[in-house]
């Protein structure tokens, strides 16, 4: 099967995570898939490379193109798949105009619509596909992470002092920080010395809790993430949040690292409390399921390899692989040979 995957770019996050990091997997299964760049502007989008009317199907991953870019994009594709990984029909948590937004709902309404096959990256997202495209199939493959890539932590004893949080993620996902900080604050004064390492982009500081940035790097991220003793990650309570795939729950996990959060969306799922970590609602609860792990190095690393563990079962790239080749098998290619 040839695929041509359309991209807002091969190094963005969705891309790298959800197709990029599969393409040995589908090569190795007889299955080639080209990247392009989405293309840009009214006319770009009008005339669309004559490699997508040749390709057995073309997946448009992320983007809400308009309406009128859908149905011309239609015209050229044997079989249209769309891959996402957020709530895109919304604005995001941190939009002062609020989540609403009829004109994002109206696009990607239309373009689920017209899709041979949607892939969405947790139940909600589905949900979401099948509430204005019934006659879509959906299948969910949550976004995955190949363990093997991650050094284990290694979780010595440790005075407090010595003891690192890790947060990992980008300018746009700091913001989601931001709001958590007097939490933060709180933890610094109740554990003092305690330290957070902040793998991204763009620093942060933070009252009473010294902040050690690291600018993020993908040669060095997972290195950096196995240094540290606890994964942290604070979401708002909203539909944007709900649609998150976790990322960077599962990139700890697959370091080694026990995982503190709230229970907010698909984080409720990939943190079972007492067993990969704890959730934590109030400033309180965040001050004691930290307190908790950063004395015992022994919890630390038993919650660690049962996170590691889940990563390999449910959450690796292998098995995001299979899901995929599964429903291609099952939506694209029996179409393919008789279209």
């Amino acid at each position: 099967m040839h695929l041509v995957a359309l991209v807002e770019d091969e190094d963005h996050v969705c891309c790298r995570y959800r197709l990029k990091a599969l393409q040995p997997l589908w090569a190795a299964a007889g299955h080639a898939v080209v990247f392009r760049r989405l293309p840009r502007g009214l006319w770009r989008r009008w005339f669309w490379d004559p490699l997508l009317s040749r390709a057995d199907g073309v997946i448009v991953q992320r983007k809400l193109l308009p309406c009128w870019a859908v149905d011309r994009l239609r015209r050229y594709a044997r079989r249209l798949i769309y891959d996402f990984d957020d709530a895109l029909w919304l604005r995001d948590s941190y939009a002062r105009g609020g989540l609403t937004d009829p004109r994002r709902q109206r696009r990607f309404s239309h373009l689920v619509r017209r899709c041979d096959l949607v892939v969405a990256g947790n139940a909600f997202l589905a949900a979401a596909v099948q509430r204005w495209a019934p006659a879509t199939p959906v299948v969910v493959i949550p976004t995955c992470v190949d363990p093997r890539r991650y050094p284990l932590a290694e979780h010595h004893v440790r005075p407090v002092e010595q003891q690192r949080l890790v947060w990992i993620g980008s300018r746009s996902t700091l913001q989601g920080l931001c709001r958590f900080r007097e939490t933060l604050t709180q933890l610094g004064q109740a554990l003092p010395g305690i330290r957070l390492k902040l793998i991204c982009d763009q620093p942060l500081a933070v009252a009473h809790l010294p902040v050690d940035f690291v600018p993020w790097s993908a040669a060095t991220e997972a290195q950096e993430l196995a240094t540290a003793d606890v994964g942290i990650s604070w979401l708002p309570d909203d539909d944007w949040s709900r649609g998150k795939c976790g990322l960077k729950v599962l990139q700890y996990q697959a370091a080694g690292l026990p995982v503190v959060v709230n229970p907010v969306g698909v984080q409720a799922e990939m943190v079972q409390p007492g067993q990969t970590g704890y959730w934590a609602r109030s400033a309180p609860e965040w001050v004691a399921a930290v307190q908790r792990l950063v004395m015992d190095a022994e919890l630390r690393r038993r919650l660690g390899q049962a996170g590691r563990l889940q990563v390999e079962q449910r959450y690796s790239v292998e098995m995001a692989s299979s899901l995929w080749l599964e429903a291609l098998a099952r939506w694209v290619a029996p179409r393919r040979q008789t279209g």
